[in-house]
């Protein structure tokens, strides 16, 4: 993805984020020179990989295959393993109309999918074989608003804005928004984007970038490359 359509998506996605009543945390706006400044006392957002993230997961076509996410907190696996603690994540998604977030699962992350806002979005649910892997002939439970649901294999579910779906590890999905964009809440326990996202297919999580102009906000995969060592 071209840098200058990042910077793009990231301010026409800050909008519709206010104009849903929501309003980003102060480190959103930070610079890139302002983000190295803060580096020290940032470092729990910076190893939480807290912040804007904006994937065409490495295929090229935001439009038809992207999701927009800014995660909003993160907690630490440690806490999560010992069972106290932060145990726990939020993001803000935006799902564009018919953009595909692809099939997948996780290992680890429990999440509720909540549509905030907008169009209607669409949740197609595949279940899991006994080893975990994706089963076309298999179908699952979940609860939606706490009310428990049986899924057919490859069925899609539908959510208007405040209905919301509890995703368990195993339950692999994809989601889109139907009849325009919609806005996302997630709630979910620890999230690790480096090694939770297990794709059907061979894809990437993360977008590779074409520096045609400088970022106005960095990027969670940024961090690395753009924030001197701490």
């Amino acid at each position: 993805m071209k840098r200058s359509r990042i910077n793009d998506i990231m301010s026409a996605a800050d909008d519709m984020i206010r104009s849903y009543g929501f309003t980003l945390p102060p480190f959103a706006y930070w610079s890139p020179k302002d983000f190295a400044a803060n580096a020290d006392k940032a470092k729990h957002l910076i190893d939480a990989r807290c912040g804007w993230d904006i994937t065409d997961y490495g295929a090229g076509d935001f439009d038809q295959m992207g999701l927009f996410l800014f995660t909003l907190r993160n907690g630490r696996l440690a806490d999560l393993q010992r069972g106290g603690g932060m145990c726990y994540a939020e993001k803000l998604l935006i799902s564009r109309q018919d953009q595909l977030s692809p099939m997948h699962t996780h290992v680890i992350k429990a999440e509720d999918i909540i549509n905030r806002g907008g169009a209607t979005l669409v949740v197609e649910l595949y279940g899991s074989d006994d080893q975990g892997n994706f089963a076309e002939d298999k179908g699952g439970t979940v609860w939606c608003d706490g009310i428990h649901r049986d899924y057919a294999p490859g069925e899609k579910l539908t959510f208007a804005p405040g209905e919301s779906v509890t995703l368990q590890p195993g339950d692999w999905h994809a989601f889109w928004g139907e009849g325009g964009d919609v806005l996302i809440g997630e709630v979910s326990t620890v999230n690790d984007d480096e090694t939770d996202n297990v794709f059907r297919d061979p894809i990437g999580r993360f977008a590779n970038i074409d520096e045609d102009e400088a970022p106005r906000h960095l990027l969670v995969s940024d961090y690395a490359n753009w924030l001197a060592p701490r």
